[in-house]
């Protein structure tokens, strides 16, 4: 018996709705069937790439004259909550939103919460969690290969906290078991006002981050990044207690050192034939199918965006950022510089007679 196949539309003619109608064309599960855009430019190029689609330049008109079983939101994070709000109010049986699912961590907690209420599944495209090599990693980091895992690096050059970051720091939600984080810190330079994909973004930065089972987190992110493998882009570096696994981004191979390979072993993994998007499609088919939802990645990726959002914060602000955000309030100005001598005024703590239980030795 044939797999059911569902219509689908996409909002957004760049690079991410390029990926969700490439995947949407490649599979036995979706007919694409419309694209919307507000350049009419860019739909006469979709148009002569997927002959037989409907384009407009309006959302709201392309749901009300062609409504579809799915919806892709590939546009700029701010404008994610308006149209998946817009999308939830018409005959949906599921959504993929892009990440960052918004341009806040309220706004996409509250698409994940206006999803739920519809009952509908929800992708949202975190490549490292589908591909090959990624889910290798996770289940031998799971199966403890490499002990305990105490610490993740990430090296990226030339991206951002929230344009890659958010993929990185995903995937150490889940390297981290997907619990609540405690906290997020991070210095952020922007003395080149660099911006990306429409966020203006950081020249350089350091976060640092904790989860609440005391995994650590610290990326290095921005235009000068030197990534310690001079031939790598990306480098990610999972620290356990009895081990070491390397990788490099969407690089379908890994390193591990481990009391089985005390020399270190490469792994090449075969990619497959498949791409991320279309993977994270056809898993939300299937739910669609079972009437079963999963929102675990979504919530994944709402703890990676609450990563990133605190990350801006505490570097604007020189200041640790308690998560969750909700929670969280930013301080008076800090009068206060580390490194200069004290005056003995102005208040402040001793740092030598500080009670046990905040982290005196």
């Amino acid at each position: 018996m044939a797999a059911k196949r569902y219509t689908a539309s996409v909002v957004g003619g760049g690079w991410g709705g390029g990926l969700s109608m490439a995947s949407l064309a490649a599979s036995d599960r979706f007919e694409l069937v419309a694209i919307c855009d507000l350049r009419e430019e860019t739909c006469a190029q979709r148009k002569q790439e997927y002959p037989g689609i409907r384009t407009f330049t309006s959302h709201q008109e392309m749901f009300k004259a062609c409504p579809t079983d799915v919806v892709c939101v590939s546009t700029w994070p701010p404008s994610h909550k308006p149209i998946a709000l817009d999308a939830l109010k018409g005959p949906l049986k599921g959504i993929l939103v892009e990440k960052p699912l918004g341009d806040t961590t309220a706004a996409g907690r509250e698409i994940v919460a206006a999803v739920k209420a519809k009952g509908i599944p929800m992708a949202v495209p975190h490549s490292l969690l589908v591909v090959a090599h990624g889910r290798e990693i996770l289940q031998r980091v799971r199966r403890g290969e490499i002990g305990q895992l105490a610490l993740v690096e990430i090296q990226c050059a030339g991206w951002d906290i929230i344009n890659a970051g958010i993929h990185w720091l995903n995937y150490f939600v889940a390297l981290a078991g997907g619990g609540p984080m405690e906290f997020v810190m991070a210095a952020v330079d922007c003395s080149t006002r660099t911006y990306r994909d429409g966020m203006q973004v950081e020249t350089m930065a350091a976060t640092y981050a904790q989860a609440a089972n005391g995994i650590r987190v610290i990326m290095h992110t921005g235009d000068y990044v030197k990534v310690f493998r001079k031939d790598k882009g990306a480098l990610f570096r999972l620290v356990g207690t009895a081990g070491v696994i390397e990788f490099w981004g969407w690089e379908s191979a890994y390193n591990i050192v481990n009391a089985e390979f005390p020399q270190g072993r490469l792994f090449q993994v075969d990619p497959g034939s498949v791409k991320p998007h279309q993977l994270h499609l056809e898993a939300m088919a299937e739910q669609m199918d079972r009437c079963k939802n999963d929102y675990w990645v979504a919530e994944s990726s709402l703890i990676a965006l609450e990563l990133c959002e605190g990350a801006y914060i505490s570097g604007m602000n020189r200041c640790r950022v308690d998560l969750p955000l909700s929670g969280f309030t930013v301080g008076a100005p800090w009068n206060w510089s580390p490194g200069q001598p004290y005056s003995g005024t102005g208040g402040g703590r001793d740092g030598r007679k500080l009670p046990q239980e905040d982290g005196a030795h």
